[in-house]
Order: C-alpha cells, then structure tokens, then sequence
C-alpha cells in the first residue's frame, strides 16, 4: 500500500514512519523545502524517541522520501495544522482546505482520504466534503473520513500504536475503509463512527482537560488570595477516591488544549460557556505569573534587571513550543523592564543559554517547563552565580523540603505569603 501523508510535522512525521516500519510505502510531503532535503538525508527537526532510528531504517529500505509535492497513493492523509481564528475563535481550515486541493490531481476511484487534523465539529461534511464531490461520489467513487490523532508528545510513537482510534467515516464504508489503513499497525481498538462525531470528540477530549486544568489554576488563585497552601488543598482532596484535581501551572499550551476548545465555542457560544471562561481563566495565567513575580522581587530585590527562564516548551522533556504560555510571560517581564534570558535544554536557539549563563547576576529564576533537567537542578549553580538567589517554580515539580536554607523559594504552594507583606 501507498500511503501520501500531507504534512511532515509532529503527528505527520511519525504517522510516516510506522506506516513505512510496516512495509507501505510513504511519500511525506511538506511546504517547507529545508525540512525535506533533511528529512530526505535522514534529519528530523522534531525530538520524539525513536522517530530518528524509524525514519533512517525506512530511507535505508526505501519506504519513505519527503517531497513538495504529492504523487499518486491508495491512502492520503492529511495531518496539516489549524489554528483559530482570533477574531471569532473559529477553526482556520486554510492549510487542510490547501492540501485537499493540492491531491485533487492524484486522486483515483477506490482512493482512502482521511483528514487527522483536529478540525471543528461538521468541518469534514460542510467544507472538505465539498471539495471532492464535485468529481467523485463519497462512500463510492473514493472513502473520506476524519480520524483524529490522539497522542501525548514524548511519546507519540508509542500510544500512535497502542492508543484507540477514532475512525468517522462520511458513510459506514467510508469508515470502515479508512479504518483498514489504520490497522497497518494500530493495535488499539478502532471505533467506528460518523465524521462530525469523531470531530467532537477530539475537541471535547482536550476541552475536558483544559476544564480541568482551569480549575486548578483558579484555586492556585484562590490559595494565594485567602492564604492557603494550594498544593496542599490539591494534595489532600485527591486522597477522596473519586477526585483528581490537576496542577495548576503557567498556563496552557500546545497546538490542542490551547486551541481546540475553541473550535467547540466558535460554533455555539451561546452555551459553551464553561469552555470560554475555562481558556479565559487558562489564558490568564501568564499575567498571573509575571504579577506574582513582580511581587517576589518587590519584597527581596527591587534594584532587579534580569530575570531567568527556566524552559519555554509547554511539554516536558520535548522540544514542543506551540502555542506555550512561557512565551507570553517573557514578553510581559520584558514590557516590565526586565532583561531575559532562556534556558531550555530541549530547544535549539541560538539566543538560549546554560543554566550557569542565564541565571548568572539574575534576581530570580522562574520555572516554567516540566524538564527532568529542572526537577533535579543543581542548586549551587543558582546560589553560585545569581545576584539574589530566588526560584519561583510554577510547575510545582520541585520538593520543597530539598531546597537549601540560602535559596528563596516559592511556588504554587506559598505564594500567598507574598500578600501579606
């Protein structure tokens, strides 16, 4: 089977290389021509275990070549991005609209197009059905269906395998074509289902996290406005059985839980309104973290000028910065007058320092990705090389009582002492 996936990124990519690992042959193509001479030369641009083995094993056996344009395939998949529209929060369809036109010329009767890009609820029948109708019956001539992705980074080569898959189909046969790709080499169970529901469920899976994690953050609020220990209230109430409160942290990231759920209130905002005002307490949260810097450092070093950034990827141990909060915070510090300085292990950029050099003469350093490298961080290093030595962890990954007495902390758990100056 020839499989052409459209879309060469962090689900495209991997998608590629088990299809290739399973005998298909994969043609991946992208808009972007740098990415596709290296990836052609056996160079991934994104950090996910075991991609970079699976992509030089299938070039080697020539399963797979990365291309600018599409060729003829029993299979297309479209794995492109979708942002929101600002203005009305609704789903930018213009990159997966882009590349159902762009197969157009290849398409061939008994073709499988399956859109997995996350795409707002009734996206497939409204605007991508279209595209192809005018040539072909759907459920007929060609099999079009959305399947959404449904993975955690770090280890999306893994659950891409193992994890369930939803399949909806335009029709039942659409469905269950499109399903057959799939089980090339997915071992989990494929539910099959009609395209707008699968669209709904993707968004709401992320939606009902993102909730869950505006809850946390407006207790962490909460803690901090009454003068109580957040992380204490958190830890104590998941001890009931049927409670799980989340972390509070930064804010929300990543291309999903940070867009998807306004794909959901874009098309009913007159009742989604739990979901608009979970992303606007989410979306608050990067204020929230520079205010309560600003108030740390009032109290221990008000001649501050450079402040250090622990890691911007929203997902630990990735390289994955989409759409992260740590970006907002750097640029209100900087609208602060601060002078900034990024360290992220992960991230290559030629603007990122070491730990020794960014936290050297900083008044604090603010934690904001999950990254073992800062879970078990070297504390002599902050107390050896800053002007005052202060953490402020906003993912909560390091255990107070491990901190040493010449080191100011602060975290999630006892910000409120700071409204009590």
């Amino acid at each position: 089977m020839k499989i052409c996936i459209m879309g060469q990124g962090y689900i495209g990519l991997p998608t590629a290389a088990l299809f290739a690992k399973n005998e298909c042959d994969v043609l991946g193509v992208d808009v972007n021509p740098e990415m596709v001479d290296n990836l052609n030369n056996g160079k991934v641009h994104i950090e996910e275990p075991g991609i970079v083995e699976a992509i030089q094993s299938a070039l080697e056996k020539k399963h797979y070549k990365a291309s600018l344009t599409p060729e003829e395939a029993d299979a297309f998949i479209i794995t492109v991005p979708t942002p929101y529209i600002k203005e009305n929060w609704s789903c930018d369809l213009s990159y997966v609209i882009s590349a159902c036109e762009s197969i157009l010329p290849f398409i061939k009767k008994g073709n499988v197009i399956i859109i997995e890009s996350t795409i707002a609820p009734m996206s497939t029948d409204e605007v991508i059905k279209p595209i192809f109708e005018e040539k072909y019956v759907i459920g007929e001539d060609i099999f079009l269906a959305h399947c959404p992705e449904r993975v955690l980074p770090g280890q999306i080569m893994e659950e891409l395998v193992n994890n369930n898959r939803i399949v909806g189909g335009i029709t039942e046969k659409c469905a269950e074509k499109a399903s057959d790709v799939y089980r090339t080499f997915v071992k989990g169970e494929i539910i099959l289902t009609e395209a707008k529901t699968a669209e709904l469920s993707k968004c709401m899976e992320n939606t009902f996290r993102d909730v869950n994690i505006a809850l946390a953050n407006e207790l962490a609020k909460i803690g901090a406005e009454i003068g109580v220990n957040a992380l204490d209230v958190i830890e104590m109430a998941n001890k009931h059985p049927r409670v799980n409160l989340h972390s509070p942290g930064p804010g929300v990231g990543g291309h999903c839980l940070a867009i998807d759920p306004y794909f959901i209130y874009a098309k009913a905002p007159e009742v989604a309104k739990i979901i608009k005002l979970a992303r606007d307490t989410n979306n608050s949260m990067p204020g929230f973290v520079v205010e309560t810097t600003g108030k740390i450092l009032d109290k221990y070093d008000k001649e501050a000028e450079k402040i250090a950034i622990l890691g911007v990827a929203y997902k630990g141990n990735t390289d994955d910065d989409r759409e992260s909060p740590a970006y907002n915070i750097i640029a209100g510090l900087e609208s602060a007058g601060y002078k900034i300085e990024i360290c992220d292990p992960h991230i290559e950029k030629e603007n990122f320092k070491t730990l020794e050099e960014s936290v050297k003469d900083a008044s604090i350093a603010i934690i904001l990705s999950d990254h073992n490298q800062f879970k078990d961080i070297d504390y002599n290093i902050l107390i050896d090389n800053m002007k005052t030595p202060i953490l402020f962890d906003t993912k909560n990954i390091t255990k107070k009582e491990n901190i040493p007495e010449s080191l100011i902390f602060y975290n999630y758990g006892n910000i409120y002492e700071l409204n009590n100056l």
